[in-house]
């Protein structure tokens, strides 16, 4: 634990920029259902950040804006949502539940888009100021299975396993994922031509990993096209990140010591902020966007889940309505979210208290 003036500084420092990077993050994603509810006419009661006892609110219009004391999320509360009025009839034609299917899945599904969206446009800040690592291999090891397969400095790697590749963390990636050794059909371009070679990694003990031989990832400062597209397929790559630490969550190959809940972020934005701040404040904000872009693409993906009580279990309802022409009964269908938000709930202190755990 750190003490001292200047360590209480230093965690001070980063519980703010914490806090800056949720707000970002958070407020994206409600934004995104509040602005297609209002273009939907669906009245919004209550817009908050946060959650638990309200540190502050005000209203404006028809709607109440609130802050809350626990930094774990937000939401973006409709007329008649819950369906508990609905049932007795006093919601006005603004209702949420009054709103066309296709309004309401679209004002449901806005949150995440607007975290990929406010993701997207993070990535560009990065790719446009820092550039891109690309997949051009700079060295093989002497003796390794890469070079045997005859790849070179100068190759660039352009697929792995049938998989486009664009970038240098790409190709780390699959390396790191192939716990197994299982052999990587790699594709590679020279000289204005692809060749693709099979190559068996070999294991080594001291760091008990799979290795091919190479060091992959060359620095392309790119023009303006070329920031576009660079920035989409960075925030592709986290998004497949997300997934596989998703499936690796799943299947036991990450234990709950790999989860992290705001104590936890709390750590990592200090960790970050220590390193960077030695090059300066630039270094410092662009560092943060690069947290600001995972979590935001984490937080999209996370909500489109299928699952209670998140947006994409809400999504699966609309769909079942679309398809069979009427809505599942409210209350049903909110016993079912209900009981994901318990679940919900008892995960996050649950984490809560991993974090706590785990870091003092």
């Amino acid at each position: 634990m750190l003490r001292g003036k200047n360590g209480r500084s230093k965690v001070a420092v980063s519980i703010i920029l914490f806090l800056i990077i949720f707000f970002v993050v958070v407020i994206a994603h409600e934004f995104g259902h509040f602005i297609v509810a209002k273009k939907n006419g669906i009245r919004v009661v209550e817009f908050f950040i946060g959650m638990g006892p309200s540190l502050f609110s005000f209203q404006r219009g028809e709607t109440k804006y609130s802050l809350k004391l626990f930094p774990i999320g937000g939401a973006c509360m409709f007329e008649g949502e819950d369906g508990l009025a609905a049932e007795k009839g006093e919601i006005s034609e603004r209702a949420f539940p009054n709103a066309p299917v296709w309004a309401r899945f679209a004002t449901i599904f806005a949150g995440p888009l607007f975290n990929f969206l406010i993701a997207y446009l993070m990535a560009l800040i990065l790719v446009s100021v820092c550039g891109i690592t690309t997949s051009e291999i700079q060295g093989v090891n002497e003796g390794s299975k890469a070079q045997e397969a005859g790849l070179q400095a100068g190759d660039v790697i352009t697929g792995m396993n049938g998989k486009r590749i664009h970038l240098g963390g790409e190709v780390t990636l699959i390396s790191q994922l192939n716990t197994k050794g299982e052999s990587l059909s790699v594709t590679y371009e020279r000289d204005g031509k692809e060749n693709t070679v099979v190559i068996e990694p070999t294991y080594d003990e001291e760091s008990q990993r799979y290795y091919m031989g190479i060091l992959a990832g060359g620095y392309l400062k790119c023009n303006v096209p070329q920031t576009f597209q660079y920035a989409f397929y960075t925030m592709k790559f986290y998004v497949e990140t997300t997934f596989q630490s998703l499936k690796m969550l799943v299947t036991g190959q990450l234990s709950r010591n790999d989860v992290s809940g705001p104590v936890g972020l709390v750590k990592v934005v200090d960790e970050v902020y220590d390193s960077a701040k030695a090059y300066g404040a630039v270094e410092v904000l662009l560092n943060m966007i690069n947290i600001s872009l995972l979590l935001s693409v984490n937080l999209g993906i996370m909500n489109l889940l299928p699952l209670p009580a998140l947006d994409g279990g809400r999504l699966v309802f609309l769909l079942v309505e679309a398809l069979r022409g009427k809505p599942i009964p409210p209350e049903k269908e909110g016993m079912v979210h209900l009981a994901g938000m318990v679940a919900l709930m008892l995960l996050m202190v649950l984490v809560f208290f991993n974090d706590i755990t785990k870091f003092f």
